[in-house]
């Protein structure tokens, strides 16, 4: 029998790595500009250690999606049920993004931030041209799917797998040779997911201790009414709105949910990216919760690049504040342009960079305020998106779970258990396996 202790679990040692950099940042901020700490520490060994965590997981975005999508495809038998599948999900996401948009204007109605405040506008914003509707359709289909994956097009990766995968289950005896190929790849994959969430904790100090260390109170405290009213909101669209859907469409424990979801939320919120979240999300979803691959593979890299609930909410919480710093008053018309335009903007510019602003300038242009108001919340913009990040990746997990549970694709027994599938778990079995 060991006389060693356990160590504490991964969940617990990255939610300390968190408060160790929120710490160690807003200390080195404290400096001040001393030369040495900005160009050694900030944009030295944090820069590098972050850079080469988000790196780590981005590399595995591209094989996991195309892998896993290939693999729960061709176990779904009948294909019509892959278009159900598209269905239920895309009005879904378009579902909680209306109703996230439709809170955060209700909230910042509510508090009115910006009012009476005279800010000067910090910094000019060049807003990107969203290209049009057809377009988008038109780029759905890769012309070189290489090119796709190199690119990291999440959509049209989505789209050469689906037809990857009609291809294998068509193609008989052969197309199961492939896929035995594809299926040693998927559990591959997810080992090298393993390995790298074992450096989570680091990668996650340097990534928090470095966007503290850039973002002092003092960018924060003149637009406090703003954070505050967009933080609220986003705690209601993860805290109620998500477990409230669970209950009421699934009847799921909305408790245990969000207990599981500590580590996809945790890997969102230091990455800001729901992409380089992916392989985090789908382990929680299948070996957590008991989400089937089938419906997995397909609902969560779709989720990642057109579910922006925590984005939409900053649409609407932002064109209010730009509203009343600029003295416009909005009326019932223009509120509802804003539901509308922030939910379809969110899969119309879903492969244009820097999505968020440019759906903010969409919105902007729709109900007649200046785009250059965007200036104006720039400088704290990189802390909420890292926490519109983990909302948006929290309503990608709600609405898997939805669909799988109502697909009969969710082990019950397993999301009702709260240690099935820890980390702790798989990391002691890759380590007895090795």
């Amino acid at each position: 029998m060991s006389n060693e202790k356990p160590k504490p679990g991964l969940t617990r040692r990255i939610l300390l790595a968190m408060v160790l950099g929120a710490a160690t940042g807003f200390g080195l901020n404290a400096l001040g500009d001393l030369s040495w700490v900005q160009e050694y520490l900030v944009d030295g060994v944090l820069h590098v250690l972050g850079g080469l965590f988000v790196a780590a997981l981005k590399m595995m975005v591209v094989p996991l999606v195309l892998v896993s999508l290939v693999v729960g495809l061709t176990s779904l038998g009948d294909l019509r049920r892959l278009g159900r599948i598209s269905l239920k999900a895309l009005a879904l996401y378009l579902l909680t993004t209306a109703l996230a948009v439709s809170i955060a204007l209700a909230l910042a109605a509510a508090v009115e931030p910006g009012q009476g405040l005279n800010l000067p506008t910090t910094a000019e914003f060049q807003g990107k041209e969203a290209p049009p509707l057809s377009q988008v359709f038109i780029n759905l289909v890769p012309s070189n799917p290489v090119q796709a994956m190199a690119q990291g097009n999440m959509l049209q990766i989505i789209v050469f797998a689906i037809l990857f995968g009609i291809g294998v289950t068509l193609a008989g005896e052969r197309g199961r040779h492939v896929l035995a190929l594809f299926r040693d790849l998927d559990a591959v994959i997810m080992h090298m997911v393993e390995v790298v969430m074992r450096l989570a904790p680091y990668g996650v100090f340097a990534l928090i201790a470095r966007t503290f260390a850039t973002q002092g109170l003092d960018l924060i405290l003149p637009l406090a009414a703003y954070f505050l009213t967009l933080t609220a909101a986003l705690g209601v669209q993860a805290l109620l709105v998500y477990p409230a859907l669970l209950r009421g469409l699934a009847g799921l424990n909305p408790l245990r949910f969000l207990a599981k979801m500590r580590d996809p939320a945790t890997f969102a919120f230091s990455t800001a990216s729901s992409a380089a979240t992916i392989p985090v999300t789908l382990r929680t979803l299948e070996e957590r919760m008991g989400a089937h691959n089938s419906v997995t593979s397909f609902t969560v890299p779709l989720g990642a690049t057109i579910n922006m609930d925590g984005t939409a909410m900053m649409q609407g919480v932002a064109t209010v504040f730009i509203a009343n710093v600029y003295g416009v008053d909005l009326g019932l018309s223009q509120f509802l342009m804003v539901v509308l335009t922030a939910t379809l903007a969110s899969i119309g510019t879903a492969a244009v960079p820097g999505v968020g602003l440019v759906m903010l300038t969409l919105v902007l242009n729709q109900v007649g305020l200046p785009v250059e108001g965007i200036g104006l919340i720039i400088g704290i913009d990189r802390l909420l998106d890292m926490m519109r990040t983990a909302c948006n990746v929290t309503g990608d997990c709600a609405v898997t779970c939805i669909l799988a549970k109502g697909e009969g694709a969710l082990d019950r027994a397993r999301f009702d258990d709260p240690d099935a599938g820890s980390v702790e778990a798989a990391t002691a079995a890759l380590e007895e396996s090795a």
